[in-house]
């Protein structure tokens, strides 16, 4: 993106080449940084569409009302950037900070935000207006541009704080976002992806939330208030201190008990032992998935390859269980106890561990049958949530644990060698003889070297 080709002005607005750009950004650059000669950018009302702003500092730029469609602002510094009514249609904003940005009135349709950061950046709805030639106020309207951010995709970002009342956010991915204190008062989520999102605190009051999915979403202190929830899909979701008094949950999607669904768990599990001994020959495989099992009882049982996907199982027992192969991904497993179960090659992605007991858990990889095609069969934990868990001598070697939360966790003499940890957080962990030798450690956090056995 970065040469001189000509494009078409937008009539109205001025056009930069990249090199124009270049040389006004880097005397905005000694600007911020105090530098003699430096001058702040004021580029609204410009075109600078497919331009390159990537990796550049640009703080408390100036850019209300441009056409910054196509652009390249991968981890670019965009804090505190005025981008009131700017055109940001299909930009790159990968890893960008926007943090206390005004984005109001703002189009970020099919835009990449992919772990940008949106601290307090301001997304409220908003008009830029423009004076007439009898002194009358139009909108200034550029192709339909409408402000919002629809069908972009917001992966991972960090938006605590930030103020989106009244915006369109409709299909949009927004997959692990951090969206703690976030308001989205009015806002249209319609057929939205908040999967794993942070909601602690977030003001949905009022918001259009038909279709929405919230697989592994936290709500905690998080406000409803007639927000409309048709459709929301909200299995695998979990909830602290939530009030629903003022929300119709009614064609929301939850979970089902199992008295609903009129299936015995002493039957099911019979069925399922016989599935075990027999191959697959006798009896049924146990589907547990989109089930409430809250403070069920299953300790010493064997559940090898069932299926507790989007299962509820807050408080549950499965001490000393087999659960090899079984696939747990999405659960709400808060506070459950799996102390020495065996949960080789289990699958747990997405699911909330924080505060269960997993004292001596075996997670290592199962060998698998030549006549299931041989080889071994990791462990998958990714995006797992482990925050205050017991996961003292458990044998975590060979699997996968990328992105885990391990803050607060107990691992002392916790063997994890051979593991992938990356981008996994250990702030607060105790690592006391935790063996970390052979791990794929890259980007992960608060591995204190002075905490383990040597295996850092």
């Amino acid at each position: 993106m970065a040469n001189d080709e000509k494009q078409q002005p937008t009539p109205g607005w001025k056009r930069l080449t990249q090199r124009e750009l270049d040389e006004i950004i880097t005397v905005h650059e000694n600007f911020v940084n105090s530098v003699r000669g430096g001058e702040r950018a004021k580029l609204g009302k410009y075109d600078l569409s497919y331009l390159d702003f990537s990796n550049r500092d640009l703080r408390r730029a100036d850019f209300v009302g441009s056409l910054l469609c196509h652009c390249d602002f991968a981890e670019a510094n965009l804090t505190e950037c005025n981008l009131f009514a700017a055109d940001l249609r299909h930009s790159v904003l990968v890893r960008a900070t926007l943090d206390r940005a005004d984005l109001r009135g703002a189009c970020l349709a099919g835009a990449n935000l992919t772990l940008a950061s949106l601290v307090e950046t301001d997304m409220r709805d908003g008009v830029l207006l423009q004076s007439g030639e009898r002194g009358e106020l139009t909108r200034m309207n550029v192709n339909d541009a409408t402000p919002g951010m629809e069908r972009a995709k917001v992966h991972g970002a960090n938006m605590s704080g930030a103020k989106v009342s009244d915006s369109i956010v409709v299909q949009t991915d927004l997959t692990d976002c951090n969206l703690k204190n976030a308001k989205f008062v009015r806002a249209n989520l319609s057929l939205s992806n908040l999967t794993g999102c942070n909601l602690e605190n977030t003001d949905f009051t009022d918001a259009n939330l038909s279709g929405a999915i919230f697989h592994g979403a936290v709500f905690a202190g998080t406000t409803l208030d007639g927000a409309d929830l048709t459709g929301a899909d909200l299995i695998g979701a979990m909830f602290d201190n939530v009030d629903f008094s003022n929300v119709d949950l009614t064609e929301a999607k939850m979970a089902a008990t199992l008295a609903r669904v009129d299936i015995s768990l002493k039957d099911i599990i019979s069925e399922h032992a016989k599935w075990v001994t027999s191959n697959g020959k006798t009896g049924r495989r146990a589907v547990f998935s989109k089930i409430d099992l809250t403070d069920a009882g299953l300790a010493g049982v064997n559940m090898s390859a069932a299926n507790f996907s989007l299962a509820v199982m807050r408080g549950a027992d499965l001490s000393k269980a087999e659960c090899l192969m079984a696939d747990f991904s999405y659960c709400d497993m808060r506070g459950a106890v799996l102390n020495r179960a065996d949960l080789r090659g289990a699958k747990f992605v997405r699911a909330n561990l924080s505060g269960a007991n997993m004292i001596a858990v075996d997670l290592s990889e199962v060998v698998v049958s030549t006549r299931a095609g041989g080889g071994s069969w990791r462990s998958n934990l990714e995006n797992c949530r482990f925050k205050g868990a017991l996961l003292n001598g458990a044998n975590l070697t060979n699997a996968d644990f990328t992105a885990c939360d391990f803050t607060e966790a107990d691992l002392r003499d916790a063997d994890f060698r051979g593991s992938f940890l990356v981008d996994a957080d250990f702030t607060g962990a105790d690592l006391r003889g935790t063996n970390l030798k052979d791990t794929d450690k890259r980007g992960a956090k608060g591995l204190d070297k002075s905490g383990g056995d040597g295996g850092f």
